[in-house]
């Protein structure tokens, strides 16, 4: 199966589309014990749980956000531990969970806004490539496993020793690729013919940095796939 790949576009962004909600803010202000928060105008929630969230020192701030956003997935003493790598780890690229990645870096992009840098930036990447495929019915390698078809194609115009290559060549080789659905946060696809489609990814620098310098190039995939 044979496809070109070109990046049309490649920027830096610090802060996940629709990452906190106005809801998320409310309870947020709750678990502070803000009081009433819903008299509180929904353009100022942000603001008033920063805010809020500055009255704690940095450490105590990061464990009630991680607390918030892990209550049902880590337990007390993981949540406490993990307040006081915050501020100087990023446990969004450094966490050994890769499906916590995520929410790793909401919760850093909210507490590094609230306390002006006292905790490291998050920094992730959006792009878009245009896949086009030499036949339409090479694009059905995208009706499963989306995130790993994607990343195989990427990486096959990325240098040799990109990180993805260095950890993942066994899941890049083989069938299987259970981590691909953590390493792509988010995407949309535009499907532009029977054979091509343009996709918007986010996802961390850490694994895309490389993907900078790629130019248009062509690649195959194993009908195994």
């Amino acid at each position: 199966m044979k496809y070109k790949i070109e990046l049309n576009k490649f920027e830096t962004i610090r802060e996940l589309p629709n990452a906190w909600s106005p809801n998320n803010y409310m309870e947020l202000l709750g678990v502070m014990e803000f009081g009433d928060a819903s008299k509180i105008p929904v353009s100022e929630l942000k603001e008033m749980c920063m805010l809020s969230l500055t009255d704690f020192e940095p450490p105590e701030a990061a464990e009630i956000v991680l607390g918030y956003l892990f209550k049902d997935i880590l337990n007390s003493s993981q949540i406490a531990n993990l307040s006081h790598e915050m501020l100087h780890e990023k446990m969004w690229e450094e966490y050994a969970d890769l499906s916590l990645h995520e929410i790793f870096f909401n919760a850093g992009q909210l507490l590094f806004q609230a306390f002006n840098g006292k905790f490291p930036q998050p920094e992730a990447l959006r792009f878009k490539v245009v896949i086009e495929a030499a036949k339409k019915e090479d694009m059905s390698v995208f009706n499963s496993d989306f995130e790993a078809s994607l990343i195989r194609l990427l990486v096959a115009g990325m240098p040799r020793n990109t990180l993805l290559n260095r950890l993942f060549s066994d899941q890049l080789e083989g069938r299987a690729f259970p981590d691909a659905k953590d390493i792509i946060w988010q995407y949309n696809r535009e499907s532009l013919s029977d054979k091509s489609m343009s996709i918007e990814v986010i996802t961390s620098v850490y694994w895309f940095h490389d993907l900078k310098f790629i130019v248009p190039f062509e690649t195959e995939l194993p009908t195994a796939f």
